[in-house]
């Protein structure tokens, strides 16, 4: 699904969701919406911007992991920046999310949350990423999660981080 026009025919980021795995559809049937309304969310306040969304399984997001983190394993989100903006204000690729279906099933399920609302979290928590934000230090991971706390109620969805100190 890709979607660059508003309602109001005013242009929207562009963002292209692929859904290769189908069982993003029976768990959510309309998993494109919520990731559309995810990275929509996130890119508000920026003007510029095309985001890809691949939704896969854990043996695709295992093999990516992989080959490009040496981590030989499944993982919740990956992220691949597209690299700096070749201008300010100038509309360009700012990268791809991947998402393992079984890994935010399981995630979803041990945490409590309902599925749709975990996969915007990750959508969410991807595009982060892409824009720069980083969680390898406590100070990044308090910034990014302030953000993706205020980002997640804009959506009507509760903050996954209340109650928890930084991981």
């Amino acid at each position: 699904m890709t979607d660059g026009c508003a309602a109001s025919g005013e242009p929207e980021q562009p963002v292209e969701v692929v859904v290769a795995c189908e069982q993003w559809r029976s768990a959510c049937p309309d998993i494109e919406e919520v990731c559309l309304r995810a990275v929509r969310a996130v890119l508000a306040q920026h003007r510029y911007g095309e985001v890809s969304v691949l939704l896969d399984g854990n043996l695709r997001v295992r093999d990516l992991n992989s080959a490009w983190r040496n981590r030989d394993m499944p993982t919740n989100v990956l992220a691949f920046p597209a690299g700096p903006p070749p201008s300010q204000g100038v509309p360009h690729p700012l990268g791809s999310i991947v998402l393992a279906f079984e890994t935010v099933c399981e995630e979803s399920r041990e945490q409590g949350r309902l599925f749709r609302d975990h996969a915007a979290h990750l959508v969410v928590h991807g595009t982060l990423h892409l824009l720069g934000y980083d969680h390898a230090a406590d100070e990044d991971a308090a910034v990014m999660e302030r953000q993706e706390s205020r980002i997640l109620g804009s959506l009507g969805l509760g903050d996954p981080h209340c109650g928890r100190v930084n991981r």
